[in-house]
């Protein structure tokens, strides 16, 4: 696809603009990645909030047609009696949330001068709404839409804001935002976590507050060493930061309106945007043997920022996968979650000693590159 929009430059896009304008070519990569994501994420977020109405909807009319409840089990009672008994007073999370708050109210107008103190007010009021729905959602379907939370806050925040500041305005709410919708969901798992394994509420919350303050030191220190490290945020290298790209477009387009996009982008993103939501439409739908040959936008999309690697990546994954189910299925349902733990892990942990050796100017022995023959 983009070799055929590259052919058409000084007709949809100047000629003299490079590859990296959001004019250019790379406005068509990053806009349309955009459009794939958001129709998933839409139709998802609306298959979520669906499924949560309609759950609870559904008790509401068990409780009011007083159906007969089946009787706890004597491992469930001790469970709720432990989770009951070593739980928090309200009024404990009614005032961390209140100090939290104001300290945000205060120091990020502080760090961030774009964004006013009203922004991040209005950010806390509907949080408690947005974690509640988030969470639930998540209980009934296993999805984290906090991502899809975030970009609705990014574009409102950022259209709001304004063009001098409503970049910079529109990342940091949707920071705000998606943090605590996250959080939210991630909490409720882990107190689920707990509550099977009869494991303390205070003594959770304790490790969670120990773990949130380490991660406030470790991960400014871990970034910093990415950053001096690797070339973070060329398009032209491993580390492209697609997510950084993905999010500071959205906030332009929450900006400028549809006047940032490039000549034809608009009609390219709606139609891709329709296909997203298609492409769900049909995995939720048609039959299982049919569904499940339906590619997923939010796969589809990433490649278009991040290059074929990513996609040549997934595709040899799945293509072993396959392969093991052919040969025993019965092995391979529970050692491919395993398998790919692995190859997760190990990947991360290299990237450590890479840096280290970036930071020392070690070079590896040996390098693999494809250029274009023009």
């Amino acid at each position: 696809m983009w070799p055929l929009i590259a052919n058409l430059k000084g007709n949809w896009y100047p000629a003299d603009l490079p590859e990296s304008s959001m004019r250019s070519l790379q406005g068509y990569k990053a806009f349309i990645c955009i459009a794939l994501i958001l129709g998933d994420g839409m139709y998802n977020f609306a298959k979520i909030i669906v499924s949560t109405i309609w759950s609870i909807v559904d008790k509401s009319e068990q409780k009011n047609t007083k159906k007969e409840v089946g009787i706890l089990s004597l491992d469930d009672l001790h469970r709720n009696e432990v989770f009951t008994r070593e739980s928090l007073p309200n009024w404990i999370a009614f005032l961390g949330y209140f100090a939290l708050s104001l300290v945000a109210v205060i120091t990020i107008p502080l760090m961030f001068p774009e964004i006013k103190w009203y922004y991040a007010i209005i950010a806390y009021i509907l949080a408690p709404a947005l974690g509640f729905s988030n969470a639930y959602g998540s209980g009934l379907t296993d999805i984290n839409m906090a991502f899809n939370y975030g970009k609705v806050a990014l574009l409102i925040f950022a259209a709001t804001a304004g063009k001098e500041h409503g970049v910079v305005a529109g990342m940091v709410g949707c920071g705000m935002v998606k943090s605590i919708a996250s959080i939210s969901a991630d909490l409720m798992q882990d107190f689920k976590t707990g509550h099977l394994t009869l494991t303390s509420p205070r003594s959770m919350l304790i490790a969670q507050i120990i773990g949130t303050a380490m991660g406030c030191v470790i991960a400014p220190l871990a970034f910093f060493v990415f950053y001096n490290a690797f070339d973070i945020g060329n398009l032209n290298g491993p580390w492209k930061a697609p997510y950084a790209l993905k999010y500071r477009n959205i906030a332009i387009l929450g900006v400028e309106g549809f006047s940032a996009l490039p000549m034809h982008c608009l009609q390219l993103c709606c139609g891709f945007f329709a296909f997203a939501l298609v492409a769900n439409l049909m995995r939720d739908f048609l039959p299982r043997k049919y569904g499940k040959w339906i590619p997923l936008p939010m796969a589809m999309g990433f490649p278009f920022l991040v290059g074929a690697s990513f996609a040549i990546d997934m595709c040899v994954g799945s293509l072993i996968v396959y392969i093991w189910h052919k040969i025993d299925r019965s092995k391979a349902v529970h050692m491919v979650p395993a398998v790919g733990s692995g190859f997760i892990c190990g990947d991360g942990l290299w990237i450590f000693p890479a840096s280290l050796l970036s930071l020392a100017k070690i070079t590896p022995p040996m390098c693999m590159t494809f250029e274009s023959t023009r």
